[in-house]
């Protein structure tokens, strides 16, 4: 019997894009069960509260039977053994992210050599796009409705950014 390939998603999607909802969709057609996790970091300021962004998670993801969400805390690799996963997936957009994924790669092989890490490549309309831009924009009070879901907008709008 073979084992399942399961992999593991992470990132602080403050808040979830169209990118992210991307790359979660081709890696649920690659592996057999994908976990994307919410990362717990306190040095980071963010928008959205954890639980806020696993629901916008839940909310962009209902439709895929094999994608699960959940939020973790601590080291990224020891998270994917605990849940038996045998892949990390990263997005990379520009050539800035693949020096900074390869070096997370190098050094999540070093703690755990079980887990390789998958690059996936945005599709075309999210090559440029991230969360920090798109919190920006919201802000100035720019449209990102080709940016993120309508649920995750309306979110945007409710917290007022910028007002």
């Amino acid at each position: 019997m073979l084992k399942e390939r399961k992999a593991l998603y992470p990132g602080s999607f403050d808040p979830p894009t169209l990118g992210h909802l991307d790359l979660i969709e081709r890696a649920a057609k690659i592996f057999d069960q994908v976990v994307v996790a919410v990362a717990r970091n306190d040095a980071k300021v963010s928008l959205f509260s954890i639980e806020e962004r696993v629901e916008m998670l839940i909310e962009g993801t209902g439709h895929l039977e094999n994608v699960s969400i959940t939020s973790f805390e601590g080291l990224t690799v020891d998270f994917a053994r605990d849940i038996g996963a045998m892949a990390l997936i990263r997005g990379l957009r520009v050539l800035s992210d693949f020096e900074f994924e390869l070096s997370m790669a190098i050094n999540n092989q070093k703690l755990n050599p079980e887990v390789d890490t998958v690059c996936l490549m945005p599709s075309e309309p999210y090559l440029f796009l991230s969360s920090r831009q798109v919190k920006e924009i919201a802000a100035l009070g720019g449209k990102v409705g080709h940016y993120v879901t309508p649920q995750v907008e309306a979110r945007l709008r409710a917290k007022k950014l910028g007002k």
